[in-house]
């Protein structure tokens, strides 16, 4: 290890000891090798659900296809969902949820989770697509058929199932060893893993059903941190996030905050993910090439990684610790 990370090394430990925190954090200094720490009874290098960062998978692989002059980000929809035809939902509004589509929390519920991930209804994509409502006013509205309706034009437009989009247009590129969607039966071990979440997950697909380590999670960070998944041009557009959406951009949170130690405010590209006990935080700071992933099976009510931007908490202490000290 370089000084600097093993200074980062040290301090990670500190301050995830110290919180409580169970469970795995992977980081990068500038393009050095990954190194990962696991707290608590877990195994080095695990698989993860990776919750929500799917979404920013998924984002990559639309931008990757605007690019390409296959798709334009105000184009509606529904050119390529048929049930959609019609309606004026656009490639963007998917990404940054503000379509008018159905929402599965707010469908019912079967004991603890929404009925639309633990029971046997119809497609994901047919009831996401059954109704529309009204767009939101003003912001944005989080949904996750946003994005499982997003992964099926995706599939409709450039003729492959989203594993093989996935597998060829980000793992290859990206050099992931072990990140796939779970499907329906799978017995793929995971950090955790019992019967309901292996028939919970694969219901969230394109918006949260990949499964991997976090070194994974890492390297496609850096691997976007490199250009050799989405050139300059597409890769800002991602990532530059509107500020009347709370920072959201094109699947993910981008901002500038001030972190202890740093001078100025640190340019920050967030994507979080939660699906019941499981929580994900992916975050690079693009201007130094520092990425932090980090993973743990304490649900919301359990361990709080806090806001980076309110200046305290897991998160804000562990990024200014490797960021600026």
């Amino acid at each position: 290890m370089t000084n600097a990370t093993n200074a980062a090394d040290t301090a990670i430990s500190r301050l995830a000891e110290a919180n409580g925190f169970r469970g795995e954090i992977a980081f990068s200094l500038g393009g050095k090798d990954i190194q990962s720490r696991t707290f608590g009874p877990m195994a080095a290098d695990q698989p993860w659900p990776w919750a929500s960062v799917t979404k920013q998978v998924v984002a990559t692989l639309a931008m990757q296809q605007v690019a390409m002059g296959k798709l334009s980000l105000d184009e509606p929809v529904g050119r390529y969902i048929p049930r959609l035809v019609g309606s004026s939902v656009t490639w963007r509004e998917l990404l940054q949820h503000r379509s008018p589509l159905p929402n599965p929390d707010e469908a019912g519920s079967s004991g603890d989770w929404p009925a639309f991930y633990t029971s046997d209804l119809p497609s994901t994509l047919d009831w996401c697509t059954s109704t529309l409502g009204e767009p939101p006013e003003t912001g944005y509205s989080y949904n996750n058929c946003d994005y499982i309706v997003l992964g099926a034009a995706l599939e409709i437009v450039t003729g492959h199932s989203l594993e093989k989009l996935v597998s060829d247009m980000v793992a290859g590129p990206a050099g992931l060893t072990g990140t796939r969607f779970l499907g329906g039966g799978d017995t793929l071990e995971f950090a955790s893993s019992d019967e309901l979440y292996r028939k919970i997950l694969p219901r969230y697909g394109a918006a949260g059903g990949l499964i991997g380590p976090l070194s994974d999670m890492v390297r496609f960070d850096r691997a976007l941190l490199a250009k050799r998944l989405l050139a300059e041009e597409p890769l800002q557009a991602m990532w530059t996030g509107d500020p009347a959406l709370g920072y959201m951009a094109l699947g993910q949170w981008a901002f500038a905050a001030p972190l202890a130690g740093c001078i100025g405010d640190v340019r920050i590209v967030e994507r979080r993910g939660a699906i019941g006990k499981y929580q994900i935080r992916n975050l690079i700071l693009p201007d130094s090439g520092i990425i932090v992933a980090m993973a743990t099976e304490q649900g919301e009510d359990i361990f709080s990684f806090g806001e980076v931007w309110s200046g305290n908490g897991f998160t804000f202490d562990i990024l200014s610790a490797v960021a600026c000290q």
